[in-house]
């Protein structure tokens, strides 16, 4: 009776494996809680006008939210004329898009402290989605100071890998945790840290300007995930030339964005399909890429 019980418990546990393996990710991590994942593009170009027919390209492909530089190469803390800059470019981008749409602003970290509090307060009235990373992740205590000098959302968290990385920013206050799933510890550490960010009020945006795979990971977590927002990704990204995301899919459909949101799809797992061999002639390519080096006008380094 014994063996019997057992056989039986053997099958149970084999048909639900066998259940596990041909469901989607987001099944596996508790059911949908959504329909559809909106998405947001970047846009690049050095003057008001470039960025605001960026802008405008990415609403006519689709879009309903796209992503912005704050500026270049900043000084540690801006001079009246850097603060109009970045005011300016925004502002073109808002007029681009209208008021329907959202315009997110990334700082990269570049502006610091005393300079992030000086410049959000001049962006209230343009009501950016969020402010991405004002100040540099070595900063987390600081940060409580920057999110108190303005009512403009802010949002942090690509170079913030675990937990217990995003809770002092959690703690400071930020409204968006934008952790990374190629290096926040994969789907099971960004499920967390979206549960931690929802016991303060604190929405996901995970960070992905990277490859099919990841994207398609993100999107598998924000079906699943109550407290997203929205998702970050590059088909068509300014920095992609010669190399597009799409390229390395068999079947690009699950990708598409009508209305600036992807559809949820049931396919098994993550539910794409790699093209191999779009990706080998890749790798026999090969890249040099290296980040730009940056100074300022006395030649210290600044930050890209």
């Amino acid at each position: 009776m014994l063996s019997s019980a057992v056989a039986g418990l053997d099958q149970a546990l084999w048909d639900i494996l066998g259940k596990s393996l041909d469901a989607p990710v987001h099944q596996l991590l508790g059911g949908a809680v959504r329909d559809e994942v909106r998405v947001y593009g970047w846009i690049g170009g050095d003057e008001p006008s470039e960025v605001a027919d960026a802008a405008a390209a990415q609403v006519a492909a689709g879009l309903t939210a796209v992503k912005m530089n704050a500026s270049g190469r900043i000084g540690r803390i801006p001079t009246r004329a850097e603060v109009a800059d970045v005011v300016a470019r925004l502002a073109a981008v808002r007029e681009a898009v209208g008021d329907s749409r959202d315009v997110a602003v990334d700082f990269h970290g570049r502006f610091g402290v005393a300079a992030a509090r000086r410049v959000l307060p001049e962006l209230a009235p343009l009501h950016p989605l969020f402010v991405e990373e004002p100040v540099l992740p070595e900063f987390s205590h600081r940060l409580a100071d920057v999110v108190s000098s303005s009512a403009v959302p802010v949002a942090c968290g690509e170079r913030l890998y675990s937990r217990t990385d995003f809770l002092p920013a959690l703690q400071a206050g930020i409204a968006v945790a934008q952790p990374d799933l190629s290096h926040a510890g994969g789907i099971s550490e960004v499920r967390r840290i979206a549960s931690l960010a929802e016991t303060f009020g604190a929405l996901l945006a995970p960070h992905c300007p990277l490859g099919p795979l990841a994207l398609a990971a993100s999107l598998q977590v924000a079906f699943a995930t109550p407290n997203f927002l929205i998702q970050e990704q590059s088909i068509g990204i300014h920095y992609n030339v010669g190399a597009e995301l799409l390229d390395y899919v068999l079947d690009r459909a699950p990708f598409a964005f009508p209305g600036g949101a992807i559809r949820r799809w049931d396919a098994p797992g993550l539910g794409v399909s790699i093209d191999e061999d779009a990706v080998r002639a890749a790798d026999r390519t090969g890249h040099r890429w290296r980040n730009p080096v940056w100074r300022h006008e006395d030649g210290s380094f600044a930050e890209w």
